[in-house]
């Protein structure tokens, strides 16, 4: 029997299993990926990861593997224009560090963390099967029974599921989400420029959404680029040369001519909040607990965060000798993580229906505050501390740098 078995091969459902193994080596973990061996090095996408979530990397020891082609963020800035605007004004800018003179934030290549993460996996003896999806659940009163697509089933203490925001085993414990869809999509795509970055990222607020420009190494930057669904949909469906153009319109020419690498894909957006994050010997993490729309760029961050508190939980239970899968240990973590996420789903909520809205007085209003928070240093420091994670007073052992 397994001591915790977790479901989904992503960044959140590997650390998990890293975090728990490294901190715990007695304890027998697993993992099972939906996707075929190998599929994952396809992935031309990267994350912004923030500077808590690089020092729980670093307690992982996976960080000098990834810092070679992680691209760290020296600044943001913020506008608010029109597509046809001729000039946008820059209402906000941030520096990109922290206080201990780290940025606050690294892109980081899918595929970098991806082989990290694996590569931890394989040196503390954690299994992956692949190619298999969890069809039913069964708990019982010592461990939980999972079955999986290919007939087989699998025992463990513990169950994790960081199968994503349309989650098959949220579903099969009963565990019902706060639901709705914003009609937009954000179309994420890699871009290769003239001239360099500077490591600067830019989030420009245009009337159908967030249009974020984060820079890459080697004069390149990651797309998340919001529109209306429809209108998503259209421009993925075009051609390069019509992607492009309305592409220019957006990002400007200050960093010269632009060429598109790569695929060009969209997402629709909504916001997923599972009612719980437990059931007995049952916990969601990541995208499975929550989803919510990109335009603070915190949703992996948020799992990471999870993985974090989850990990702490599991393993300073097991050296007391009390029971991993008890309800009673999993709604610390569910108290722990809980108001955090709602409190980031809300606000990420709030901020989408604020800036993608064109009517005037909201504008000036935006503007205005956005103005103001660019004239109060103390303030500025705040927000930077709270994205790069470093100042919460919560914050798990691990996203301080520190072993569980």
């Amino acid at each position: 029997m397994l001591d915790m078995l977790v479901v989904g091969g992503g960044y959140v459902g590997l650390s998990a299993a890293v975090a728990v193994k490294q901190a715990a080596p007695h304890l027998n973990v697993a993992v099972v990926e939906a996707a075929p061996e190998h599929v994952w090095k396809n992935d031309t996408r990267a994350s912004a990861i923030i500077a808590a979530a690089a020092k729980m990397l670093e307690v992982f020891g996976i960080w000098n593997e990834i810092e070679p082609e992680a691209q760290p963020i020296t600044k943001m800035i913020v506008t608010d224009s029109k597509t046809s605007d001729p000039v946008r004004p820059v209402f906000l800018t941030f520096d990109g560090e922290v206080a201990d003179g780290r940025p606050f934030a690294h892109m980081i290549p899918n595929v970098a963390m991806v082989t990290a993460l694996r590569g931890a996996c394989d040196r503390l003896g954690i299994d992956i099967r692949h190619g298999l999806g969890a069809t039913e659940l069964k708990t019982h009163d010592t461990h939980v029974t999972v079955t999986l697509s290919d007939g087989s089933a699998l025992e463990t203490r513990l169950l994790v599921a960081c199968d994503g925001v349309r989650s098959k085993l949220r579903d099969l414990a009963g565990i019902r989400t706060v639901t709705w869809d914003y009609g937009q999509s954000g179309i994420v795509a890699t871009v290769e420029h003239e001239r360099p970055h500077d490591g600067c990222a830019e989030e420009h607020f245009l009337p159908a959404g967030p249009f974020a420009i984060l820079p890459l190494k080697n004069n390149r930057s990651s797309l998340v680029w919001t529109e209306r669904t429809p209108d998503a949909n259209r421009l993925v469906a075009a051609d390069d040369l019509i992607f492009e153009e309305e592409l220019e319109r957006r990002f400007g020419h200050k960093l010269g001519s632009l060429k598109v690498i790569g695929d060009k894909r969209a997402f629709p957006l909504g916001l997923t909040l599972a009612r719980s994050f437990v059931a007995p010997r049952f916990a969601l993490a990541g995208d499975a607990a929550h989803g919510i729309h990109p335009i603070s760029g915190q949703g992996l961050n948020l799992g990471f965060k999870d993985v974090a508190a989850l990990a702490e939980t599991i393993v300073d239970a097991d050296r007391l000798g009390l029971d991993i899968g008890s309800i009673n240990i999993l709604e610390r973590y569910q108290t722990w993580r809980r108001f955090d996420t709602f409190r980031m789903g809300v606000t990420t909520d709030v901020l989408n229906r604020l800036f993608s809205n064109d009517a005037t007085p909201i504008r000036i209003a935006r503007d205005v505050g956005l103005g103001i928070v660019d004239r109060l240093p103390r303030l500025k420091s705040f927000f930077i501390g709270q994205a790069a994670g470093t100042t919460a007073k919560d914050n798990p052992r691990l996203l301080a740098g520190q072993t569980i």
